[in-house]
């Protein structure tokens, strides 16, 4: 440790093409995680390989969502796709065995799901817009979901989900249509279903950019957007607070 040095940074993983969801998923991520955007580099992964990384330049890794599924037929995937998951599985395989700060929403929990062995299909959809979850026993002492009620809102909206989780996960919290709404593999490698990062405005502006991507019928886009109004959701972007918080806490400094 290096007395004023600064910390290290978070980096964000995006698979979306669409900038305008892009842009704000960045955002979102880097407001809540209580960083500016310029210290929440992203690496877009639907546009480019993934350069090498080395773990230790990172206080930790967050993984967003996009139109790519896990569960996709393999002849349907573009070159695309398919370069994002070998990079991811690289990747995973380091993260999961170092056991290094690593959390993956929507997207991310099928594709971490997929590298740890849980059934990951079409089992479970949700409709775009906001959710109840509940957190598991072990959802509500784990330090991540500190400070969350047992039962919260979210926003989410995905065509897959996790139907089985294999024996060595921890499911940290649910909802009445999908079963495992988050997990957690070890200490420190976590994935939700629903979007931490997502307020209303986050929300809206995803209905607006992928209405014309099979989630749902565009003609229902104004009467999702009402749906997702009506209801408050604070309580998720907790996890994202206590994520830095506990791997790129305020004041660190680091070697």
């Amino acid at each position: 440790m290096r007395p004023g040095a600064a910390p290290k940074p978070l980096l964000l993983l995006s698979i979306r093409v669409e900038e305008e969801a892009a842009l704000n998923e960045h955002a979102s991520f880097a407001r809540f995680l209580g960083v500016t955007a310029e210290d929440l580099p992203r690496i877009e992964l639907g546009t480019s390989p993934l350069p090498p990384l080395d773990l230790d330049d990172w206080a930790g890794i967050v993984l967003g969502g996009g139109a790519f599924n896990a569960s996709d037929p393999e002849e349907s995937k573009s070159e695309t796709q398919l370069q994002a998951e070998r990079d991811l599985a690289r990747l995973l395989d380091e993260v999961v065995a170092r056991d290094f700060p690593f959390i993956g929403a929507c997207y991310g929990i099928g594709t971490v799901g997929r590298h740890q062995g849980a059934v990951v299909d079409r089992s479970y959809p949700e409709p775009v817009g906001p959710v109840s979850v509940e957190l598991t026993d072990e959802g509500a002492a784990d330090p991540l979901f500190a400070g969350l009620p047992r039962t919260f809102a979210a926003y989410g909206g995905h065509k897959e989900a996790i139907s089985r989780l294999p024996d060595h996960a921890v499911a940290l919290a649910t909802s009445a249509a999908a079963p495992v709404q988050a997990f957690r593999v070890g200490h420190h490698v976590y994935a939700t279903q629903f979007h931490p990062e997502l307020d209303l405005d986050g929300i809206l502006t995803r209905i607006a950019v992928y209405a014309h991507h099979g989630y749902f019928d565009p003609s229902e886009q104004d009467a999702l957007g009402a749906a997702a109004a009506a209801v408050t959701v604070s309580h998720p972007m907790t996890i994202l607070r206590n994520f830095a918080a506990r791997y790129r806490p305020v004041g660190a400094t680091q070697s």
